[in-house]
């Protein structure tokens, strides 16, 4: 059992950074490949990014990529979303999920969830 915690979201203006930030519970953070996705009003879940649990290698959503950087710090157990060059389009709730072996960019295949932080960009 994982239970997932965000945080680091808020308002910022279009051209702005965040840092969005998932602690997780348990011992065994590291057996666990991460992944974070967003939820715009009116739209479905989408990938962001995902990192593996063991190599740590990333993938990013083609809307991302160049802007955003996943990491993880086994020794916190926390996974973490750096976001450069903020659109308005980025606005949406950001969630942090978990699944054993490889990652993926599926939300199905994700076994774990957090509750999601809210992330608005201004034009």
């Amino acid at each position: 059992q994982v239970q997932l915690v965000e945080s680091g979201g808020g308002l910022v203006q279009a051209g702005g950074s965040l840092r969005l930030s998932c602690a997780a519970s348990g011992r065994t953070f590291s057996s666990y490949s991460m992944g974070w996705f967003r939820q715009a009003p009116g739209k479905e879940r989408e990938f962001v990014a995902t990192i593996r649990r063991s190599s740590g290698t990333t993938y990013y959503a083609d809307s991302v990529k160049g802007r955003f950087t996943i990491s993880r710090d086994n020794a916190k157990n926390t996974v973490y979303l750096q976001m450069f060059s903020l659109k308005p389009e980025d606005t949406a709730v950001y969630y942090c999920a978990a699944k054993m072996s490889i990652g993926s960019n599926r939300a199905r295949d994700y076994e774990y969830w957090g509750q999601g932080t809210q992330v608005t960009v201004s034009s």
